[in-house]
């Protein structure tokens, strides 16, 4: 788990899923923060992916780079703490040019409660499956079912 999280850590544009309706909704973001298997965000009020993720807080990320992509997928909150909103707007150069202060951003996490990490580049390919809510580890081969292997953590 450790190595898709270090991915995340080294990749932090991710393609962003919401849904508005049933229909699915997705864009460029960027990774703010990362703690652990929490991953902080921040955006405008005015912005329909605000309005989407009041209605339905579930989303789901990609990123990839090299033959090695991740997925996750979780629930957002919206109660960061106003240091880590200060930490995130001071450390991000492009939102200093975008929003005048910090206070104009709403920030919001992202608890991963499923991880899968693909790696295409060896002969099998290999996929990882992480399930936080339970404690559980999969592992396989694109292109057929993983096992689980809750000793693997």
């Amino acid at each position: 788990m450790q190595t898709a999280l270090d991915f995340l850590k080294q990749n932090k544009e991710v393609v962003f899923a919401t849904n508005e309706g049933n229909q699915p909704k997705i864009r460029i973001f960027q990774i703010m923060r990362q703690e652990a298997t929490t991953l902080y965000f921040a955006t405008s009020s005015q912005k329909e992916v605000y309005r989407q993720l009041q209605k339905n807080p579930h989303v789901e990320i990609l990123t990839m780079a090299n033959d090695v992509s991740v997925r996750c997928s979780g629930k957002v909150s919206f109660d960061v703490d106003d240091k880590c909103r200060q930490w995130i707007y001071n450390n991000n150069p492009v939102l200093p040019r975008l929003y005048s202060s910090y206070d104009k951003l709403v920030y919001f996490s992202l608890a991963i409660e499923e991880m899968d990490y693909y790696d295409l580049r060896p002969t099998p390919p290999i996929l990882r499956h992480f399930n936080l809510r339970e404690g559980t580890e999969g592992t396989g081969f694109v292109g057929e079912r993983f096992s689980k292997n809750d000793n693997n953590r």
